[in-house]
């Protein structure tokens, strides 16, 4: 294994470690962090399955994608409101 590949896993490590974070922080009561899980348990998803070819098609992922922006720009607007 190449040492970008190192950087990329040791990436995905901090990724999914952000996710669990801001879904600790939102079972403290800010709903808005939920969208963050979402949005950092995806792109987990969407680094593992380009680093592993989980045979998930370009288009899926870029949906996926989509979604998780919207989530995490439906996050911060909620936070900024308050």
């Amino acid at each position: 294994m190449h040492s970008v590949n190192y950087l990329q896993l040791l990436s995905i490590v901090f990724e999914a470690a952000i996710a669990v974070l801001f879904f600790l922080i939102a079972l403290r009561g800010k709903s808005y962090f939920y969208g963050l899980t979402f949005t950092f348990v995806v792109y987990v998803f969407y680094d593992l399955s380009k680093l592993y070819n989980f045979g998930v098609s370009s288009e899926k992922l870029s949906y996926l994608f989509f979604a998780a922006t919207i989530s995490a720009l439906w996050s911060a607007w909620g936070e900024y409101k308050k």
